[in-house]
């Protein structure tokens, strides 16, 4: 029997779509201080977060970003049936030492930077399937944990091309329900892992870009869509580069989205931070889509959106043994119901 909720090659529909009856997020100072700081449930002020190391800090903000979301609509630990969570640190650690302070049955997720869309599509997979009732879904990223183990610890001081990009330090955590009152997630299209030879770290959004344009031209394809469908259609973290690379791809393959594409990565900064090609990190499109994208939808600016979660899949042993970089990119649908 053929599958009866997919259209065309990767896509998913889902008949009874999931609501997202609540989101939250938690930011770190620089983030706090950026365009889009008053949308940001917390800001927190010191990179350690009272903690001893920077990693226990992306924790606690992982486990406040849950508990806030779990607060916001007045449910608890024993009425979400799953968590799916991942972050970028080797073996998932804040996820893993986050989920163990929780009662919840856990599934851990690895997409990189794509992972909070990557576990809002598993989600709504699990809510639609009839698996489960409630699922909390979060991700998180920190500057300096990223840096240390990715590309170098900050205490070097070590200089940055123009086109490496600022790990988001912050949280964001989304509550998905078979029932309730919000936004829903209408389809989601699978992304493959493409790697078109780019082996620079100091440089993801060249690895990730053609992996998100060719999820976004396979969206259209499966769903008979086209740009115009949608108010926004906003990307992870390819940074200013990335997002002009994927521009171009699409652009040559008849898709212009030029008037209502942007990234997460360019939004969360402002040009006086000097974070040269925007934000990255599996904690910048989570904060941004639990925090402003969700506000814009609550106001009414946009109706519907597609989110494309973007991930540079690399681990610091392939970059050390001069491997390329494979990019991945996991499409959205959100839409104001």
């Amino acid at each position: 029997m053929a599958a009866q909720k997919k259209n065309g090659l990767q896509t998913v529909w889902f008949q009874s779509p999931p609501v997202i009856i609540s989101a939250a997020s938690v930011v770190g100072f620089r983030e706090g201080e950026g365009p889009l700081g008053k949308t940001f449930d917390k800001v927190v002020y010191d990179s350690y977060y009272g903690e001893k190391t920077w990693e226990k800090a992306e924790q606690r903000m992982m486990l406040d970003a849950m508990k806030k979301a779990l607060q916001k609509a007045g449910l608890q630990e024993k009425d979400v049936d799953f968590i799916l969570a991942g972050d970028l640190l080797n073996q998932i650690i804040s996820a893993n030492f986050t989920a163990s302070s929780m009662s919840v049955p856990f599934l851990g997720l690895y997409g990189a930077c794509s992972t909070m869309y990557e576990g809002m599509a598993l989600g709504a997979m699990l809510i639609d399937g009839g698996f489960a009732d409630r699922v909390l879904v979060a991700t998180s990223s920190h500057y300096s944990t990223a840096e240390r183990q990715y590309r170098f610890p900050t205490e070097l001081g070590i200089q940055r091309p123009l086109t490496a990009q600022w790990t988001v330090t912050g949280a964001g955590a989304m509550l998905l329900a078979r029932e309730g009152t919000g936004p829903v997630i209408t389809h989601a299209t699978i992304g493959r892992a493409i790697d078109m030879g780019q082996g620079d770290p100091m440089d993801m959004g060249a690895a990730m870009a053609p992996a998100a344009a060719d999820t976004i031209m396979q969206h259209f394809v499966d769903t008979g869509r086209r740009p115009d469908y949608y108010d926004l259609i906003i990307t992870g973290d390819l940074g200013a580069y990335g997002k002009k690379l994927a521009e171009q791809i699409l652009a040559k393959n008849g898709y212009d989205i030029a008037d209502r594409f942007t990234d997460c990565g360019i939004l969360i900064y402002s040009g006086s931070q000097d974070v040269h090609a925007g934000g990255s990190g599996c904690g910048c499109s989570a904060v941004v889509t639990c925090g402003y994208l969700m506000e814009q939808l609550k106001s009414g600016r946009y109706k519907r959106f597609m989110g494309v979660g973007t991930g540079a899949l690399m681990s610091p042993c392939s970059v050390q043994q001069g491997e390329t970089i494979p990019g991945i990119g996991h499409a959205v649908v959100i839409e104001a119901r």
